[in-house]
Formats: C-alpha cells, sequence, structure tokens
C-alpha cells in the first residue's frame, strides 16, 4: 500500500460536505474514499520564461500539497502528459506542454455524472479507469461486483488495480478500447472521456432501458440518453458543461499536421478582411459557444495570444484549409478579421454570437437528443436541429 500521512480522512470528510448535503448517497463514498492513493504523484502546469511547461509533484515529497490537490472537489489532478505518467518521472522532472492524457477527474464532476446515472443500488455499471478514483467512488456506492472498468491503457489499468486493492475494491477491470466492443450488459455507461461520437456498441451493451452519460469531443455537451425499444436512445443535454479528455487509441493522441496552415493564418492577408462584430475571444474557455461552433462546422482548432502592449490575436483553422485570425488592440476593441480558404470562418463565429446575444442562450442548451442505433446523435430545440454522423 502507498505510504499514507495520517489525518486524510479529514481531509475527505471536508470534501465530502463540499460535494454534497450529508443526506445523499454520495456523501459517504466521498467521505470514506482515499484519493490520495490515486494520486501519488501528479504533473501541475506552471509558466516558465514564457513558456508553459508541466511539473512533477509527488505526495511523500510535500504532504501538504498532496493533501490539497486530492481533495480539492473542484480539481482535476493530471496524472499522465502525452506520453509522460507521474509514476515513471525522474524527481523533479519537467516537461514540455502537451494534451493531458489521463487524470483523476474533479470529485464534483464525477458525482454529477453518476446523478445524471441515477443509480440503483443494483444497477450493474461500465465506467471508464484513468486513475481509477471514479471506479472507487462506483464500488463503494455499489459494491465490486456491479462495476466494470475499463481503459485502453494497460498501465492505467495495472496501477488502477492495485490502488483499488488498497482501497479495499475488487471491481472487474479490463483493458478496452471504450469505443468498440464492450464486455457484458450494463444498466448504466459512464465515460469520463470523450467520444467523437456515440459508439453504436454502447448501445448494445446496455441493458433494455439502461442509461448513457458521456461528452462530445470538441464540446462541453454532457449527454444523458435512455435506451429505447429500437436499439437507439432519446435524452437531453444536460443543463451544466462538462470537458473531458479524448478518447485515445494508442500511447499519445495524434498531432494534427497543420504547420502551413498556422502559418498562413498567423502572417497572410486574407481573401476577406473584415472589422469584427464583437471583441476577441478564447472560444475554448466557453462550452455553448464552442459546441456549437463545434456541431456547426467540426474540426475547428483555436489559438489565442495576448501581447505584452494588450493586443489580443485569435486564430481558427480548419483541416479543409479554412484560416481566420482576429486581432485587437484591447479587450473591448472591435477587432480586424483576416479569412481565407473556402469557409469563413470567424463568420460562422459571429453569426453564433449574435444568435447569443438576441436570444439570451444557443438552442444547444437544453436541447433534446435522439441517437440512431448506429451511434448517429440528432439534436434539436426550439426549431434548430445538429446531426453528428456515426463513425
Amino acid at each position: 500500500m502507498e505510504w499514507t500521512p495520517a489525518g486524510w480522512e479529514a481531509h475527505a470528510a471536508r470534501m465530502a460536505d463540499a460535494t454534497v448535503r450529508p443526506e445523499s448517497r454520495w456523501h459517504g463514498p466521498l467521505a470514506t474514499t482515499p484519493r490520495h492513493l490515486f494520486v501519488p504523484r501528479w504533473w501541475t502546469s506552471v509558466e516558465r520564461d514564457g513558456t508553459w511547461v508541466y511539473e512533477l509533484r509527488d505526495g511523500a515529497a510535500d504532504p501538504d500539497a498532496w493533501m490539497s490537490s486530492a481533495y480539492d472537489p473542484s480539481l482535476s489532478v493530471i496524472t499522465r502528459v502525452g506520453p509522460h505518467h507521474a509514476d515513471h518521472a525522474a524527481p523533479a522532472a519537467v516537461v514540455p506542454e502537451a494534451w493531458p492524457t489521463s487524470s483523476a477527474t474533479l470529485p464534483r464532476l464525477v458525482v454529477k455524472l453518476y446523478q445524471h446515472a441515477v443509480l440503483a443500488d443494483d444497477s450493474r455499471v461500465l465506467v471508464t479507469c484513468g486513475s481509477g478514483y471514479g471506479t472507487a467512488l462506483a464500488c463503494r456506492r455499489l459494491g465490486d461486483g456491479r462495476v466494470t472498468s475499463v481503459d485502453v491503457d494497460s498501465y492505467l489499468l495495472d496501477a488502477a488495480r492495485e490502488r483499488l486493492a488498497a482501497a479495499g475494491h475488487r471491481p472487474h477491470l479490463e483493458v478496452r478500447d471504450i469505443t468498440g466492443h464492450l464486455p457484458g450488459a450494463h444498466d448504466r455507461i459512464i465515460s469520463t472521456v470523450s467520444v467523437p461520437a456515440v459508439p453504436a456498441s454502447w448501445l448494445t451493451a446496455l441493458a433494455p432501458g439502461g442509461r448513457m452519460v458521456t461528452t462530445l469531443s470538441g464540446t462541453g455537451l454532457l449527454i444523458v440518453a435512455d435506451k429505447t425499444a429500437d436499439g437507439g436512445a432519446t435524452g437531453r443535454v444536460a443543463p451544466e458543461p462538462a470537458d473531458f479528455m479524448r478518447t485515445r487509441h494508442g500511447d499519445d493522441y495524434p498531432m494534427p499536421d497543420h504547420a502551413d496552415l498556422w502559418a498562413t493564418a498567423r502572417k497572410a492577408d486574407g481573401e476577406s478582411v473584415t472589422t469584427g462584430r464583437y471583441p476577441v475571444m478564447r472560444v475554448n474557455n466557453t462550452w455553448d459557444v464552442r459546441s456549437t461552433l463545434e456541431l456547426t462546422v467540426p474540426g475547428i482548432q483555436h489559438r489565442a495570444e495576448r501581447a505584452a502592449d494588450g493586443t489580443r490575436t485569435a486564430y481558427m483553422v480548419h483541416p479543409d484549409g479554412s484560416w481566420a485570425r482576429a486581432t485587437a488592440a484591447g479587450a473591448r476593441e472591435l477587432p480586424t478579421v483576416h479569412q481565407g480558404g473556402p469557409r469563413r470562418l470567424w463568420d460562422e463565429l459571429d453569426r453564433i454570437r449574435t444568435w447569443l446575444v438576441i436570444d439570451g442562450d444557443l438552442p444547444i442548451s437544453g436541447a433534446m437528443v435522439r441517437i440512431d442505433p448506429d451511434g448517429a446523435c440528432h439534436f434539436s430545440r426550439s426549431g434548430w436541429s445538429a446531426t453528428v454522423p456515426a463513425r
């Protein structure tokens, strides 16, 4: 068993109090699950000489920081960056900024997903594993025999198995790609990784009337849907957003090679040069605008910069060769927008922002969801509709 500082129970109890009401069925699991066991070492994002990097933190070397991070209900503790797992890193290691590839999801969000799943005492659940903490909560709530946990990464699963055992749990664990065939039949499928489209295998693995809770990659959309008699599912977009790492199928995410397009977006004069309707925004920091844009023009990548003099620039590129650059002198100034390629990406963004200004929200908020048996996902609300095709 990993070394444990004394008094972790008090930290867990305070976290439970800050996350749910005392009468909640999740209060006990939160208060009695040793989250620190699942994150003995982790990565923290810091800025060094103007560049963002990840620095290793070691719980045994700094117990106060360990307890503070492990029992923060609003913190996802990053355990793997690119191919670099904190367990294997040298002391005081630093790695360049990259996409995180595993974490212990913030407890508040894990519990919210489980609450949307509406677990009965006899529910058979399939969950994604990662660090194993969310699996431990499900075991504490339902019992080990009703929990199946899967992960594409064999090391993550082996580490989680050991740490789950140290916490007193032995659920069924399998190395699986969550988007592929799934073992058994389940009343609930709860995914703490985002998927590009709902896998058809989930609908096959769901028991009649079963429920799935998941997010779509590139969006903040949390989907809650129940299996229907035709083998599909119906449900809604939950009122709160959620943002998870994308599913991966190997050691790391493949890096898109759009270097030439990014260079064009940074320097080129646009085929269209206009003044934007609204100040520059960081699209990645939103959920409703970002989600609506992803459903409208899937696959846009975003970057943003702020110069020392306060100038703000946002860039957008798309695999079809479209690009946009919007530059403004300050946070409240209207930008000069350069655009090129087959589509006008910034115009699409401004159209969505106009929609938001006029209506006060976007139709994706609270939208109804219908999922076909092949996984195609259809959204609709107030005359608006969008579809994420099956893959």
